[in-house]
């Protein structure tokens, strides 16, 4: 039944125009203003190296790895008997009998609580599993990931009412899946002009709008929404969460997207014209959508570097057989230096980067830590070093690493997708916050102690009595902190030695240098904001490095503990030892190039010519080619209404 006249929605809202201050403020106010809990990377980042808040490595409990080894022996064995990622590639599509088999593995169900029927596993576990899952077709990785860690069942663990945990969790535990809708055609990592609207009518809210790259928005039974709530008398307005039925009335997957990679991704456009969601189904209050992303993402980030762990497993793997039977000048590959640093390269940063994944998966279980810096790190370094080891798996290989697998295979070899990994890969830089977005996300964390105590002296808005008040806590604030800067335990050569055990690599050294060098960092950072004050945001090439800096600091702290867990464990310690002290080292060769860079680097001179380009000063250097681009705007109309094209829905059963 329609609406009273007097009470029918108002026409949706276009994109709405915000300034660059007003986008700012929408992504502070969503953002965790508090530290309740310790938290290691942010202690680092401001010079203060605690290695207590992860040493000794925190371990699971007993039966946390009974329940997680029995699934991923069972994960093991339908991923070998049942997936054929070879099929998934040239199809483009993952089979609806292994979505189905996968439903009755549970897999949907891996971190949600036994009580709603499902397997309760930790986020180590989880990681594990994904890690495994995705080696055998990335694509079903990302579908699990993509429903479980952004997806409706994480923000209703966090968020969600006790009746829409009954009402949902079991469904998603076993049979539905479910898709993350926040990114629009013109607007993506600034959610400030996000424009889907939920206008308030009666007991219900009535969406419009048109939603981009939903991950399995395809396939999907439940959706997670993220749609502004107009303010009005009795709503406080706003982005809000909403869980929304996929095959309500008035919701059209206008298109199936395809991609350079994860070719079995079920991805589409979601047009919402006039869709009526109970209030009930509204997760937490008005306005609190953003917050509600952004707190989801604090460990469902772990799932992407959970998979790039694994991707670097498989190139290792591949590196190691392929370059110990192929032979140039006498010799194998792998004992020509050129190719011997690639696979050193790959085998140090596998360890470094499951240590990092595993660290923060096992902080997270525990809750005893604040790890959303540690998750971003972990995000960020596990997508670029994803990246970096695909490439250098294609390299290796050569010509055939070029070559497709349904290629190699046939005329004859082994059909080994390394090109494939390359192009599955790439999207890791982009997918859950691009690089440049995670750069500017973590040095916001990082810098947050010096802005609560001086932000108000840099604030152009605040008067002058704000100033001068700030000015007095800040003097207060960095009258102790300084003075801790100039010398730490980094600088006494006996420091961390349990981490130099007899017939071991010595790792305490890297630790001392990584004392130091948060250190150093902490005070670079001040230099910096007492040099550009109100200017620093618009630094990101320097505050990206900054953040490259506390990432390798991150990893090469994990990784030590690492070895030594594996030591005290007796499980591979010396080998672990070997593959830290690597890892240390090559970080350590990239940390002192950022930190040349922060100060040498082509920062201005790059604006200048960026300004020639954007006016046109340099378009005689692009003449002589020929555009293969298609006709079409840059942007597809998003304009509210009706859809005019065919239902690409299909919910697997």
């Amino acid at each position: 039944m329609s609406a009273p006249s007097a009470q029918r929605p108002s026409a949706p809202q276009p994109t709405p125009k915000v300034s660059e201050r007003e986008a700012r403020q929408v992504a502070e106010d969503a953002r965790e203003r508090d530290w309740h809990k310790p938290s290691f990377a942010k202690e680092l980042f401001l010079g203060r190296f605690r290695l207590d808040l992860i040493h000794p490595h925190p371990m699971p409990a007993g039966e946390d790895v009974r329940r997680g080894e029995e699934f991923l022996a069972r994960l093991r064995e339908f991923c070998v008997s049942r997936i054929d990622g070879a099929l998934i590639e040239r199809e483009a599509r993952i089979p609806d009998e292994v979505v189905n088999g996968l439903k009755e593995l549970g897999a949907l169900g891996m971190k949600i609580d036994v009580k709603y029927g499902g397997l309760g596993l930790t986020q180590v576990y989880y990681n594990k599993a994904l890690a495994l899952v995705g080696s055998a077709s990335p694509a079903i990785g990302a579908l699990l990931s993509a429903h479980q860690s952004i997806g409706v069942p994480q923000p209703l663990k966090i968020f969600g009412s006790q009746e829409q945990k009954d009402t949902f969790l079991p469904r998603l535990a076993r049979t539905d899946i479910s898709a993350f809708l926040l990114t629009e055609p013109d607007v993506g990592s600034d959610p400030a002009r996000l424009a889907t609207s939920a206008v308030p009518d009666g007991s219900d809210y009535v969406l419009d709008g048109v939603k981009l790259w939903t991950t399995n928005g395809v396939v999907a039974d439940l959706l997670v929404v993220m749609a502004r709530v107009p303010e009005s008398e009795g709503h406080k307005g706003g982005i809000t969460a909403f869980v929304v039925e996929a095959d309500a009335p008035g919701i059209t997957v206008e298109n199936r997207n395809a991609f350079m990679g994860l070719r079995g991704l079920e991805n589409g456009v979601t047009r919402f014209h006039q869709v009526r969601v109970p209030a009930a189904n509204r997760i937490g209050p008005e306005g609190a959508g953003l917050k509600i992303a952004l707190t989801t993402l604090n460990t469902g980030r772990l799932s992407l570097p959970a998979m790039c762990v694994g991707s670097g497993k498989w190139c290792l793997k591949i590196a190691r057989e392929w370059s110990a039977v192929r032979e140039q000048w006498g010799r194998p590959v792998a004992r020509h230096e050129a190719v011997g640093s690639k696979i050193s390269f790959i085998a140090a940063t596998t360890f470094a980067l499951e240590a990092v994944v595993d660290l923060a998966s096992q902080m997270a279980d525990e809750n005893r830590n604040d790890i959303r810096i540690e998750a971003a790190l972990a995000k960020l370094l596990g997508s670029e070093m994803g990246c970096l080891m695909a490439d250098e798996l294609v390299q290796i290989r050569g010509g055939r690493g070029f070559e497709t697998a349904e290629s190699l295979a046939a005329r004859g070899e082994r059909a080994v997708p390394a090109e494939q990994m390359l192009r599955d890969m790439r999207i890791n830089r982009i997918f859950e916050g691009s690089t440049e977005i995670m750069h500017l996300l973590i040095a916001r964390e990082a810098v947050d102690a010096h802005l609560k105590v001086a932000g108000d002296i840099i604030d152009p808005d605040k008067p002058l009595s704000a100033k001068a008040k700030a000015g007095a806590n800040a003097a207060g604030f960095y009258a102790r902190w300084l003075p801790r800067l100039v010398a730490g335990p980094g600088q006494l050569p006996g420091t961390y030695g349990e981490f130099h055990p007899a017939g071991h690599a010595d790792l305490s050294g890297h630790l001392r240098y990584v004392e130091r060098s948060s250190r150093k960092l902490a005070r670079s950072t001040f230099y910096a904001m007492s040099r550009w004050q109100g200017r620093m945001e618009t630094k990101q090439g320097f505050l990206g490095r900054i953040v490259d800096i506390g990432a390798e600091l991150f990893a090469m702290s994990a990784s030590c503990v690492r070895a030594e867990l594996l030591r005290t464990d007796d499980d591979h310690g010396r080998e672990a030892y070997q593959l830290a002290d690597a890892f240390c080292h090559q970080s350590r060769v990239r940390v002192e190039e950022l930190f040349t860079r922060l100060w040498s680097n082509t920062d201005d001179l790059d604006r200048r010519v960026v300004d020639g380009v954007l006016s046109g000063t340099y378009t005689w250097l692009e003449e002589g080619i020929i555009d293969p681009s298609g006709e079409g705007p840059w942007i597809a109309d998003a304009t509210p209404g009706p859809s005019t094209r065919d239902n690409m829905h299909r919910p697997i059963r």
